[in-house]
């Protein structure tokens, strides 16, 4: 998945729907799925993905807020993109900073901030845009007549609608469908890289966990 936004995304998206109100996850779901469906291939790899991703935008929001708390300039583009070992992230982005804002991302994603995981400028909402332009478009085809001023008049009608759904729809996507709270990762180190197109990138590796290591870990602390 892949993300890119800048500190002074608008989440005015968000009045459109009442996240609050949704069906949250409990902390054991996504562990049991991963036993009941062990027998589909790559089952927990995107399990995985969807936990890295959420990880990633909540990242993103909390270092738009440190940089607020700072008084940093926040117009820098940040760039991110998630795999199921971790997520590399783009822009001039200092260590020590970054190591805090996973580490109080992934605290308060766990913690119930749900909104966190899903964010605005995500490359789903692109993906969601697309596919809802092209389904209008060829259902528009199919309904209006064949003259090319009503085919010209459906291919606008199309692509108006699709850019007005595509937040909104892209939104639900993100929640149910790229991104899951991280009940089972933990963070395992941040360095500089490069990824497989040569960009130098912050690397945030995880490693997945099962609850009982939840609770252990818990009652060590």
């Amino acid at each position: 998945m892949n993300t890119f936004t800048d500190a002074k995304s608008s989440q005015s998206i968000f009045t459109f729907f009442d996240f609050d109100s949704l069906i949250q996850p409990t902390k054991n779901q996504d562990t049991e799925i991963v036993k009941q469906l062990a027998f589909i291939p790559g089952i927990k790899d995107i399990l995985m993905l969807r936990q890295v991703h959420a990880l990633e935008h909540a990242t993103v929001w909390v270092l738009s807020e440190l940089n607020n708390t700072a008084q940093n300039s926040t117009d820098q583009l940040l760039g991110g993109l998630s795999t199921e070992q971790g997520f590399y992230l783009y822009g001039h982005i200092n260590q020590a900073t970054l190591h805090s804002a996973v580490k109080i991302a992934l605290q308060r994603l766990i913690e119930g901030e749900w909104r966190l995981a899903i964010h605005p400028r995500c490359g789903t909402n692109i993906s969601v845009g697309f596919l809802l332009a092209a389904g209008l478009t060829v259902g528009f085809h199919l309904l209006l007549p064949r003259g090319p001023i009503e085919q010209f008049f459906g291919l606008g009608l199309a692509a108006t609608t699709a850019a007005y759904l595509a937040p909104d729809v892209g939104m639900l996507a993100q929640r149910y469908l790229t991104t899951a709270i991280p009940f089972n990762l933990a963070v395992e180190n941040i360095k500089m890289t490069r990824d497989v197109w040569g960009q130098t990138a912050h690397f945030i590796a995880v490693r997945w966990i099962e609850s009982s290591d939840n609770q252990t870990s818990k009652r060590q602390h």
